[in-house]
């Protein structure tokens, strides 16, 4: 063993290091947290100032002895876990358990994994800071109350398996209350009305649209006809300069909007990428809300643009975070050298390093000047003037190299040049045209604007954005929309050669594809935590706690106190909850009679989603249950919509002499053959699919299912090759093997090479992620 030991977080992380330091020194990993409070239990004395019990999990206990025996081999050991407050939490329990001195042991941080930076850390160790310790348990301690206490609740007032937290049950707060805002709008046509003109002397083209908006078809009509005769002439031409500036560089919450604006990538996706690019060495840590840059970095990207785009185009700046309660303040995310424009790594590593590069650069290049050109046209026979306007690139400046994307599209871009028109000139409106527009309502959250809000409200931290839409998303509380939009008429009135023509055109509209809506489960819960919970979803006292973390952080505040403090309040208000009766379950709307048996009908969130009841449960007959379509919600279906449901099962036919019959099931409907079970897809509605419709459906499983096996094994049945949504892979007693990218022909693997490749990955200790924000702490 060499004299000194250095612990990391993940392997990856270990091996880039382990090229920079010498044969003195062995890099570890740690793989995340050694140890974590018990999944099961709640792990928290509460009569001992909240004192955390924590324990090592199963799967970590070997790795954990292999720590302790190379720790005690070493002479120095070096904890360089990530330098956010989580990381410093891993260095102090890695302190606890191999028995290290926290005062003593060395601890590094880096910002970025090059050999500088390493050396550098190496030159500089400090002790751990236990206050950043201090703010991460409580954060940690104050997650696991809310979950442990708050989710039993749910459970016996909703349904069981449900869950709570403190930073989730607030991001589904924001997802509910939007979708609420979008079901009390009503949208409001009124007409956007332009103008084709052409000049009369050099006969050039421009369009105009008019000052105001009319409103409805009776002010169109008017308008236009008093337009007919009317001429029209320059009333002003004004030219203006404008300035743009770049964006700053990349923080976690620009980047994780940005990558989902232009690349299509989720948070999670985009924070897993940009891990594996720090790990590799490529970019600085990627869990930050600073905006700064270092001198250092500042200089290379200036030698960077002066040589590659010229030095008019250099313009260094520093940013400053504004965020409401920013912390971690280091660096900015950035290439860690910006003269390597392209790096060798996969394609979405590719992408996303891109986008970083561009950014950077671009946030210390010039200003773009730009000459906005506005021409107003008065027509002789109304007092509202028609604008057309231009934006002419002056010099692009950092415009060469970037532009922010954008959550919402735009109008219709603007022309670059207009006719040299001057005050007085006289126009010929070749086509006036009147367009039936809409007000828009409130956009559902991305995953972007999500990230977007919680950042501005103060909600959450860097590390804690990815985790927590995910978190929501896997309790099903909200799902991404797969409406592509439905068609909309809508009138267009023309005023051409002196004549008036109407029109009536089709669009799609109200697409939510790709948007956070929230589920009826989603809806109940924030409803019933909004009513008995209401200071736990409240974006101020979100806020206000991670302020207060944020004190625990310098030493400013001691943090037992705070978790006493809120629990003060809130376990009473969990005591009262579990109390109260109901006169009917969470959630359940009443809809009416059976028309036959005049049994109770009702909706509801029953054990596997939302279901319709007819009977009462106190009955002596047993009440019926049908679950509802994927397209249907508790807050809206009808009582004939509900009773149609219970017409399934029914039957199709036979083919190839067995019974093909459609039904509803848990995760929607499906057609059953020979004891199989093939879902129906959602352009097909279950209630009037045919027996044709039926047989393709089940041709189409049966195809899915041939190519999906590679391979399978006569001498041990257990173990297959199979070919799965994400490549192929093997299967072995439920479990699955990921193929390394080395094997060229996975089909030609043996049953010996299967098996030594499942060796080696059950050899491996299991990964864990670092412990951030979740439901149930």
């Amino acid at each position: 063993m060499a004299k000194n030991l250095v612990i990391v977080e993940s392997p990856a992380k270990a091996k880039t290091i382990e090229k920079f330091l010498g044969k003195d020194y062995t890099v570890l990993s740690s793989y995340g947290h050694i140890r974590d409070l018990n999944k099961k239990k709640i792990s928290i004395e509460i009569e001992r100032d909240f004192s955390p019990v924590y324990e090592i999990p199963e799967d970590k206990k070997a790795l954990v002895a292999d720590l302790r025996k190379a720790a005690a081999a070493a002479q120095t050991v070096w904890l360089a876990s990530d330098e956010d407050r989580e990381g410093e939490a891993i260095a102090w329990h890695l302190c606890e358990v191999l028995g290290l001195d926290p005062a003593t042991t060395r601890r590094i941080v880096f910002h970025e994994i090059t050999k500088g930076a390493i050396e550098n850390a190496i030159k500089n160790p400090r002790t751990i800071d236990l206050d950043r310790v201090d703010a991460q348990q409580a954060r940690r301690v104050l997650d696991r109350i809310v979950g442990f206490e708050l989710s039993p609740v749910l459970w016996k007032k909703i349904k069981p398996s449900l869950s709570a937290g403190r930073v989730q049950s607030v991001a589904v707060r924001l997802i509910a209350e939007r979708e609420t805002e979008i079901k009390a709008f009503n949208a409001e046509p009124y007409f956007r009305v332009t103008a084709d003109f052409v000049t009369t002397g050099i006969k050039a083209h421009l369009t105009g649209v008019l000052s105001e908006r009319l409103t409805d078809i009776n002010a169109v009509s008017k308008f236009l006809s008093d337009c007919t005769n009317a001429t029209y002439s320059v009333s002003s031409v004004q030219r203006k300069p404008l300035t743009r500036q770049p964006a700053p560089p990349f923080t976690t919450s620009t980047l994780q909007q940005e990558a989902s604006r232009k690349l299509g990538m989720t948070v999670a996706q985009t924070m897993a990428v940009a891990q594996r690019l720090y790990e590799s060495g490529h970019i600085t840590y990627m869990r930050t809300d600073s905006l700064n840059l270092s001198e250092t970095a500042i200089a290379a990207i200036s030698k960077e643009i002066t040589a590659s785009i010229g030095a008019e185009y250099l313009k260094p700046r520093q940013y400053h975070t504004a965020s409401k309660g920013a912390q971690e303040a280091h660096e900015a995310i950035r290439p860690t050298n910006i003269a390597i424009r392209d790096i060798s790594a996969s394609a979405q590593e590719k992408r996303l390093y891109n986008l970083i590069w561009k950014r950077t650069v671009a946030s210390q290049m010039s200003d773009a000047q730009i000459e906005k050109t506005t021409i107003e046209i008065l027509p002789s026979t109304r007092p509202e003037h028609f604008a057309a306007t231009a934006e002419a690139i002056k010099f692009d400046g950092f415009l060469r190299l970037y532009t922010e994307g954008r959550d919402e599209p735009d109008e219709p871009g603007q022309p670059v040049t207009l006719p040299p028109l001057k005050k007085g000139d006289k126009l010929k409106a070749a086509i006036v045209t009147a367009t039936e527009r809409f007000t828009q309502q409130p956009p559902r959250y991305t995953e972007a604007s999500l990230v977007k809000k919680m950042e501005e409200l103060g909600i959450g931290r860097p590390s804690t954005y990815a985790p927590t839409i995910s978190t929501i998303q896997a309790r099903e509380y909200i799902e991404k929309g797969q409406n592509d939009g439905q068609p909309r008429n809508y009138r267009v009135v023309t005023l051409a050669n002196g004549e008036i023509s109407h029109s009536e055109n089709t669009e799609i509209c109200g697409g939510d594809k790709g948007r956070l809506i929230p589920t009826d489960i989603g809806i109940i819960v924030n409803n019933f935590l909004m009513e008995y919970f209401p200071a736990i979803l409240d974006y101020d006292f979100t806020a206000r706690m991670e302020e207060k973390f944020d004190l625990i952080a310098e030493g400013k505040l001691p943090w037992s106190g705070e978790i006493a403090t809120f629990y003060k309040l809130f376990h009473p208000d969990v005591e009262n909850a579990m109390s109260m009766r109901l006169e009917h379950k969470v959630g359940e709307r009443i809809l009416g009679s059976h028309p036959q048996t005049g049994k109770t009908v009702s909706v509801k969130i029953g054990r596997f989603g939302p279901l319709v009841q007819i009977g009462d449960a106190d009955s002596d007959e047993k009440p019926q249950f049908a679950s509802l379509l994927k397209n249907q919600s508790v807050s809206t279906i009808t009582l004939d919509e509900a009773l149609k449901l219970f017409e399934f099962p029914r039957s199709l036919g036979t083919y190839e002499g067995s019974d093909v019959t459609v039904a509803i099931g848990r995760f929607g409907p499906y057609v059953k053959h020979a004891g199989k079970f093939i879902s129906i897809p959602k352009d097909i509605a279950p209630a009037e699919i045919t027996i044709e419709q039926a047989e393709e459906l089940i041709k189409a499983k049966r195809d899915a299912e041939n190519k999906k096996v590679v391979k399978i094994f006569t001498e041990d049945p257990d173990l297959q090759i199979l070919n799965g949504r994400y490549g192929i892979y093997i299967a072995y007693k439920k479990n699955n093997y990921k193929i390394p990218r080395t094997v060229e022909n996975p089909a030609e693997l043996t049953l010996e090479q299967c098996r030594e490749i499942i060796s080696q990955q059950d050899s491996k200790p299991q990964k864990t992620t670092r412990s951030r924000s979740s439901a149930r702490k």
